[in-house]
């Protein structure tokens, strides 16, 4: 049986693809903790998940090996150079390959579709941190009468696009001055690079949005568990204990996006929804949908950790490159050992600004 957390506002339910594991929540945590990074971890922990270990592994043990136009080369990688440094992952093709990939797996997780909030024919949208624009650019050709905007630090987005999308460089920590307000507003695989206040950044997205308006977060939270402690004393566990402390260290935090909800509460929104799932971080799992998203999943982690890992280690941490790369042999080695029974979690949030 699978348990799930969700508003009965939630909209649609997921039809087709790859069906997700549902996570079932216990008692909400006491949000006003002093040790937020410490308690987020814990609330991931206080959720239960259905995902049944395959032990018959088989032969199936299969791996994949001065403008804004300027970009930043750093350890044969590139980075945006508007507001350089402010987002750990780089942007060169490598990585907005893998961005799309992400995407795809996004789809499957969602049954096929973009967005789980009730959302009807919206007339302004706003992508946050749009990346390669994909998203924008696949609502905008499921919504024509949508007029689609994405923003982000790094102008990596096609020249050629729907009519009705468009693209801007900008930073969400900015002040917000958008001529129109939106009817919806979506965000994904952003929250741990916000700066501001996150009181402010759903502050500003209520001012930001019609009555009736929605906003939506989707966010994958960067910590590693396992269903049988197969996890503990990893090299993957060392990793991900490391990589928090680090993201925390430069002022944002890395599991925030557990508390989505509240900040939606907090600003005014109503109606909100949430879904959690969990992801196996590669084939482990039992069931034919289990292991197809989890190998896809683990195709995405080894293409995205050497970007954010050498950002992290070396610029905050301390580590040498040559240390972080000899250090990622034995970490990806685990990602892709099917022994270790390990999962992330994914969060959907969403909420209506009162009419």
């Amino acid at each position: 049986m699978t348990g799930e957390s969700e508003s009965a506002n939630q909209g649609a339910q997921p039809s087709c693809g790859v069906a997700p594991v549902l996570i079932t929540p216990q008692p909400e945590p006491d949000v006003e903790q002093e040790d937020h990074e410490k308690k987020s971890m814990t609330d991931i922990s206080h959720y239960s998940v259905d995902l049944s270990v395959d032990h018959d592994h088989g032969d199936d043990e299969s791996t994949y090996s001065g403008s804004v136009y300027e970009f930043v080369e750093e350890n044969g990688r590139t980075f945006h150079k508007y507001k350089a440094g402010k987002y750990f992952l780089p942007n060169d093709e490598k990585e907005q390959t893998r961005l799309d990939f992400q995407h795809n797996i996004s789809k499957i997780l969602l049954g096929g579709k973009l967005w789980l909030a009730p959302v009807e024919n919206p007339k302004r949208v706003l992508d946050l941190g749009t990346g390669t624009g994909i998203w924008a650019i696949e609502f905008a050709e499921q919504h024509p009468n949508s007029e689609v905007l994405g923003t982000d630090l790094s102008p990596i987005q096609p020249a050629y696009v729907p009519p009705n999308c468009r693209f801007e460089i900008d930073d969400v920590d900015d002040h917000w001055v958008f001529a129109h307000k939106f009817d919806y507003i979506h965000g994904r695989y952003l929250l741990p690079f916000i700066k501001k206040n996150w009181d402010v950044l759903f502050k500003d997205i209520y001012d930001n949005l019609n009555p009736g308006g929605w906003v939506e977060f989707q966010e994958t939270i960067p910590y590693f568990q396992s269903v049988d402690n197969s996890i503990e004393g990893t090299a993957l566990q060392r990793w991900n204990t490391l990589l928090l402390e680090g993201i925390q260290k430069t002022g944002r935090s890395a599991t925030e996006a557990l508390r989505c909800r509240n900040y939606l509460a907090n600003a005014g929104f109503t109606n909100i929804g949430e879904k959690k799932l969990a992801v196996p971080m590669n084939a482990w799992a039992k069931g034919k949908d289990q292991k197809a998203i989890g190998q896809m999943q683990m195709v995405n982690n080894l293409e995205g950790i050497d970007g954010i890992t050498v950002t992290v280690f070396t610029k905050v941490l301390g580590w040498t490159k040559e240390d972080v790369e000899k250090f990622l042999v034995d970490v990806k080695r685990d990602l892709k050992n099917k022994r270790i029974h390990g999962y992330l979690t994914v969060i959907l949030v969403w909420g209506q600004k009162p009419l």
